[in-house]
């Protein structure tokens, strides 16, 4: 082991099987997530001015589980591997391998937004705001997920705190999972229920989406240079350019025109 590294807690990524049924610290991390976010977005609905029922955001719960699980391993298919699993396509649904997108499971939770506010005759922006506040949640129980499954580590480091993973070859990395929990999960979620809190931008519908957009979109590029690319797709250009940064540049511009779009005056 190379000196100064700090070895990898090595935990089974299986936390209790019984017989062909396993509970995985993964699937464990979506339903953390899923279930302390819905309690967070009920404390956010009831503040104003934007009130909305407690009902809309129990009931959106199983929208936002399909939203997250299906697009975003779709994402993952589409966007990173897809010539693979059109080749195998029986492995798409085998989830508690890995290989789950965030920018495809934004996109699959947005359109569940969409639909659901369409069908309860709720602002959209308004319920997007709070919905917002608590996806920080799920990023940061998502990381952590990752950093157990011995997956999307970072680049190799000499810094104090690397660790040598044992998929990682012998060489000491960056622990990025750990960053992007920090980043996607801590910080963003300070940022976003900060402004939300501290500030008049809720009286603005969408603006603190845009918030959660380019904070998102910041973090995910930020942690990028320190996690190592995936092999099968290896830096888009200059040499540092990588898909997960590609894909987060829409999603800022998404939040600067949501942000910074007039607001309209409400009707007399």
């Amino acid at each position: 082991m190379p000196l100064f590294a700090i070895p990898y807690p090595v935990i089974d990524p299986v936390l209790v099987q019984f017989g062909p049924f396993a509970i995985r610290w993964y699937a464990l991390a979506y339903i953390a997530g899923l279930v302390i976010g819905w309690r967070w977005s009920l404390a956010i609905a009831k503040r104003p001015p934007l009130s909305v029922k407690p009902i809309d955001i129990d009931d959106f719960l199983s929208w936002a589980t399909i939203g997250v699980v299906l697009g975003g391993r779709l994402g993952y298919v589409l966007f990173y591997q897809p010539s693979h699993y059109f080749a195998h396509p029986v492995e798409i649904v085998e989830v508690w391998h890995g290989g789950m997108s965030f920018h495809g499971g934004a996109l699959g939770v947005i359109i569940a937004i969409l639909l659901f506010t369409w069908k309860r005759g709720l602002d959209v922006l308004a319920f997007a705001d709070i919905i917002v506040c608590a996806v920080p949640i799920g990023l940061f129980f998502g990381r952590i997920a990752n950093f157990i499954n011995d997956e999307l580590w970072g680049r190799i480091t000499d810094v104090p705190w690397a660790m040598v993973f044992p998929t990682g070859g012998p060489y000491p990395r960056h622990p990025s999972q750990l960053y992007e929990a920090f980043l996607e999960g801590i910080v963003l979620f300070l940022v976003v229920n900060g402004t939300e809190r501290f500030t008049a931008i809720r009286g603005k519908p969408g603006a603190l989406s845009g918030v959660f957009l380019i904070g998102y979109g910041i973090a995910r590029i930020i942690a990028e240079f320190f996690r190592e690319p995936d092999s099968f797709l290896g830096y888009i250009a200059f040499g540092w350019l990588t898909m997960g940064q590609i894909l987060s540049l829409p999603l800022i511009l998404a939040g600067l025109v949501l942000l910074l779009r007039p607001r309209r005056a409400k009707p007399a």
